[in-house]
């Protein structure tokens, strides 16, 4: 406000927070550039450094008479558009997570319920007994077949 300050400038406005890196290449893009241009601000510019928007060819006069808001509800939107898509891809996390709990409790219970037990004919002892004998002379026959080694 002095008689050599030039009619536009750069103007810093601090986020609350520091913006996001899908924010801040949607304030950097090209859809916040045609928002300007289609609402007279052809000449702004917008730049981020950590947690400033540097906005700049502009001055306080025009921020104050429609610049800061129109500037406002594109940041809005953006933070808007990005939490949403964040929730949405949470919530596909969310669901396919509880989905692989519930798929891998069936394959537990699954193989909790798989058993491994005779057919239903009970095997008597007697016979049991026999099978081991008949099983036992096997082997003495395989000992005493070719190849081992007695003479």
């Amino acid at each position: 406000m002095t008689d050599e300050a030039p009619d536009r400038y750069t103007v810093e406005a601090v986020f609350t927070r520091r913006p996001e890196r899908d924010e801040i290449t949607e304030i950097l893009g090209s859809e916040t550039r045609e928002r300007l241009a289609k609402a007279g601000y052809s000449t702004v510019e917008v730049a981020i450094s950590d947690r400033r928007l540097e906005i700049a060819n502009t001055n306080l006069e025009e921020l104050r008479d429609g610049l800061g808001g129109v500037l406002a509800d594109r940041l809005a939107e953006i933070s808007e558009g990005v939490r949403a898509r964040q929730d949405a891809a949470a919530l596909r996390f969310r669901e396919a997570a509880a989905g692989e709990h519930d798929r891998a409790a069936s394959v537990a219970a699954l193989a909790e319920s798989v058993t491994f037990r005779t057919s239903g004919t009970r095997v008597s002892e007697r016979d049991r007994r026999a099978a081991a004998t008949d099983d036992r002379a096997r082997i003495d026959d395989w000992t005493d077949e070719g190849g081992h080694g007695r003479l």
